[in-house]
This record gives C-alpha cells, sequence and structure tokens, in this order.
C-alpha cells in the first residue's frame, strides 16, 4: 500500500541535452502497518523493463537510509543508464523506516520483501526482472530474502556475512555491541540472518563482490558461501578484489557490467 509520494529531484543533463527522470520518495506498508522508505527512478518507456533494488550498508551513524542511493546519484545512474527502475529501501531504523533496527532480521528482510512487491506493481517494472542488490548489512538481509523470494531473479551481495555466529566471534567491540543490542545472541537470532544455513531456498543467480582484506566480512565468508550456493545448484560468481570492506565503484562496475547486461540485456558500456 502506498502512505505517501513526493517528488523529491528533477534534473537535467545539460551536457547530454537529454532529460533525467525523476525520484519519488513513497512510504510503503511493511506488512504490520510500519513504514517502509522508498526511492525511485524510473525510465520514460511505457515498455514494462527491469528493475533494481539497492540496500544500504552500515551509514557510521548517519542512518540517512535510502537517501544515500539518492545523494550520490546511484538510483539516476543505473536508471538513465540501463534503461531500468532504480529503488532504494531503508532498513527499519534507517530515513524515515519505523524501527528499531534489528540487524538484518525478520523486519529488515520483510521491508525488503515490501519494496520488492512494490515494483512489482509499477506498470514500467517487469516482475521477472527484478534484480536485488545489498551492500554490507544490506548484503546479509537481502541474502535472507533471497532464501525467501523463489521468483527473484537475481541478487548482487557486495562485502556481505553469511554465518553471522562464526564472525562475531571475532569481530570488533563495536560490531559485538550492535548485533547483542539490535539481535541479541540466540541460536534462532543467528540463524535468522545466516543465509549460509538456507542456501538450499535460493533459486536467484548470484553475484558475490567481496574485498580479500576485507576487516569486517573475512573474505571466507563469500567463498563458503559462493560453494554452498554452487552444491545448491544455483547459478553463482565470486568476485574477489584486492581491497578491504570499502569496495572502490571501478573495481564493482567491471564486475557488474556483465551480469547486469545479462539481466536487462541492453547494450551496456558504462554503469
Amino acid at each position: 500500500m502506498v502512505r505517501f509520494a513526493s517528488c523529491l529531484v528533477s534534473s537535467l543533463d545539460v551536457n547530454a541535452r537529454v532529460k533525467m527522470p525523476d525520484v519519488t520518495r513513497h512510504l510503503i506498508d511493511r506488512g504490520d502497518g510500519a513504514n517502509v522508505e522508498l526511492f525511485q527512478a524510473q525510465p520514460e518507456s511505457k515498455t514494462p523493463a527491469g528493475a533494481i533494488l539497492f540496500v544500504h550498508g552500515n551509514q557510521g551513524g548517519r542512518l540517512i537510509g535510502a537517501k544515500e542511493a539518492v545523494d550520490t546519484g546511484t538510483l539516476l545512474r543505473f536508471c538513465s543508464r540501463l534503461n531500468i527502475t532504480a529503488a532504494a529501501v531503508s532498513q527499519p531504523g534507517f530515513g524515515a523506516s519505523d524501527g528499531p533496527a534489528d540487524f538484518c532480521g525478520p523486519n529488515t528482510q520483510q521491508a525488503i520483501m515490501a519494496a520488492l512487491s512494490f515494483l512489482r506493481e509499477q506498470p514500467c517494472v517487469d516482475p521477472d526482472r527484478i534484480v536485488l542488490y545489498g551492500n554490507s548489512r544490506g548484503a546479509v538481509a537481502s541474502a535472507m530474502v533471497a532464501a525467501q523470494v523463489p521468483d527473484l531473479r537475481a541478487v548482487i551481495l557486495r562485502s556481505g556475512v553469511y554465518d553471522l555466529k562464526a564472525v562475531y566471534e571475532s569481530s570488533s567491540k563495536g560490531l559485538r555491541w550492535a548485533i547483542e543490542q539490535e539481535a541479541g545472541l540466540s541460536n534462532e537470532a543467528f540463524l535468522a540472518r545466516s543465509a549460509l544455513h538456507h542456501a538450499p531456498k535460493i533459486r536467484a543467480e548470484t553475484l558475490l563482490l567481496h574485498g580479500r582484506l576485507d576487516e569486517r566480512a573475512p573474505v571466507a565468508q563469500a567463498e563458503l558461501f559462493s560453494d554452498a550456493l554452487s552444491d545448491a545448484g544455483v547459478s553463482v560468481m565470486l568476485h574477489v578484489f584486492e581491497c578491504g570492506h570499502q569496495i572502490p565503484r571501478e573495481y564493482a562496475q567491471e564486475a557488474q557490467r556483465s551480469f547486469l547486461q545479462g539481466m536487462f540485456d541492453p547494450v551496456v558500456t558504462y554503469h
């Protein structure tokens, strides 16, 4: 259910003399009465095309949620250059999404699924060509969503953790505190946030992006998850870069190019 929508951005690329799409802001129902914030840019074409949904990571206390994808130009860039609908969702406790935060848990996963349902209802979106893109803690939650949404076309997971209990033991004090406060330390809590243990349920084509020197999410997490998905018969690709948790944009672009081309079938020269 759409509760609120307002035009946020309208821009004109003067150099290219091409009108850029508007970015609109929406508040949708999570399914339990809680608000979920979503920003969306959609192409002018009336023919249904693909869509991509971004799920942000930890934001260093800024808590701006999906607006990050607006401020960085990510939504406009993906929408205009791939001719698809590009959207971003705020996790509970971030942006205008109702909290509290639950560290990638059931409420966060439900918020993402509500956003996916919202996209499927858009006339401009082909529901069979939706890609979910999660970064850091957004990747943790997105991987779990992929295990619950069997018709999801594909998922891109960047710098994620897929066995939270294993990583908790060696995490920094700050990360352990966040997990303790938001999720708790029960076996059930860890299982609900650890896609490695749900890999056989995932059907979406998967692209994993990870830094070999990642100090927050050990690269072994991506390697184990990749193996588990492959064993489950999922089409999976793992790209490991010589960097830490923050993967440089140019590295990700190169790895994403052919994958996204396969999803959306444009002639992609840059994104």
